[in-house]
């Protein structure tokens, strides 16, 4: 019976961590939320064709489009 009680204690103390690691993970959602700028990002439609020192074009990443 000794060994019963110590994995409850166990298992509430593991939840408990579960439930505050959520609650601080929501805080920060609902902060990254408020500091997100309001104003939309506008973009030209074509993307920006970049060179390297030699004059050769620099490959498009998945963020230029």
């Amino acid at each position: 019976m000794a060994g019963n009680s110590r994995t409850t204690f166990t298992k509430r103390s593991k939840e408990r961590a579960r439930q505050e690691k959520r609650a601080e993970k929501s805080q920060k959602m609902e902060q990254r939320k408020q500091e997100k700028p309001t104003e939309p990002v506008e973009r030209t439609g074509a993307p920006v064709i970049q060179y390297d020192e030699d004059g050769q074009p620099i490959a498009l990443d998945f963020n230029d489009f």
